[in-house]
């Protein structure tokens, strides 16, 4: 199962901690942070879609 992940900032310990146990292997996870300055929008888009979970971090 593939997780998306999107962070506002750069994700602290604690929520690494939280995506490797929701996530075990790291090849089905992704993270995107949109703290960065690049972002692109239509590939976060498709993402959302393509995706079979999406998390949110704050």
């Amino acid at each position: 199962m593939k997780t998306l992940y999107i962070c506002k900032s750069k994700p602290e310990d604690t929520t690494n901690k939280f995506m490797e146990i929701i996530t075990p292997d790291k090849s089905a996870a992704k993270i995107v942070s949109l703290s960065e300055k690049d972002i692109n929008w239509d590939s976060l888009v498709d993402d959302i879609f393509s995706y079979d979970k999406v998390i949110c971090w704050w």
